[in-house]
């Protein structure tokens, strides 16, 4: 569900960072800027640069970690009687 208000601060850093991975279009709809690009990354950058996150782009808000969860491997038993 996006934003009613565009969001400030932490809010739009773990905003951006939940959606950086749909893109920065997505991400700023979402987080209350709709087509406003050039604003959200603006004030995302100054949101970061508060932070003191590293920002230059939308992608370097996706962390290895994320990937890993959200492209995980799933193991399981071959069926329900043989492992």
């Amino acid at each position: 569900m996006a934003a009613s208000q565009p969001l400030k601060d932490t809010e739009l850093v773990d905003c951006a960072t939940a959606n950086a991975k749909q893109g920065v279009e997505t991400a700023a709809h979402l987080c209350g800027y709709g087509q406003d690009l050039a604003g959200f990354q603006a004030e995302l950058k100054k949101a970061c640069d508060r932070m003191g996150v590293h920002f230059e782009a939308i992608t370097d808000l996706i962390t290895p970690q994320r990937s890993i969860i959200q492209d995980g491997l799933e193991i399981a038993p071959d069926s329900d009687t043989q492992l």
